[in-house]
């Protein structure tokens, strides 16, 4: 085991308390990328004590470009108005950066009041995207194969309570 379910749940309260301070008075939304992030959403969510709203992207990744980086597909919106609103991103792992910052142009042009990236686990070391709006990380990780808390190999193994590192890649 990398992190247990305590370890995790005292750094969500952690991030929550911070986000709570911080948002007191404000409008604001959780934006989660499904799937991936829907645990740590959910906790998070529980452990900020003012008024949220929360809404959902499902995001897919396809093909290459001359370039050969993959392609971003929406395949899921939000279902409310975000202009003038404070909005924080909820991802489970940021490591390049791209899918991250291609969520944040593109709600950028929705006008929102502020954005924001929560993340719960992070690989700074990776990122190829310099200007990203990271203003909560909880751990900093390394480079290896994650299984637990929202991380799957083949949709599968997601819902453990602990994070995992994984024998296979």
């Amino acid at each position: 085991m990398y992190l247990s379910r305590d370890e995790i749940a005292a750094r969500v309260g952690e991030l929550g308390a911070e986000i709570e301070r911080d948002y007191a008075g404000r409008d604001l939304v959780l934006v989660t990328v499904l799937k991936g992030a829907f645990m740590f959403a959910s906790d998070l969510a529980r452990a900020i004590g003012i008024p949220h709203a929360m809404d959902f992207l499902v995001l897919a990744g396809y093909g290459g470009d001359l370039g050969g980086r993959t392609r971003i597909r929406l395949l899921k919106d939000l279902e409310m108005p975000i202009g003038g609103r404070d909005v924080l991103l909820v991802e489970n792992v940021v490591d390049t950066g791209l899918t991250l910052n291609y969520v944040v142009k593109t709600l950028s042009l929705r006008e929102p009041r502020d954005i924001a990236v929560c993340t719960l686990f992070d690989r700074p070391y990776r990122r190829l995207v310099d200007d990203l709006p990271m203003r909560y990380v909880g751990f900093t990780i390394p480079d290896q194969f994650f299984l637990g808390y929202g991380f799957d190999l083949h949709e599968r193994f997601r819902g453990l309570p602990d994070l995992h590192v994984s024998e296979q890649d």
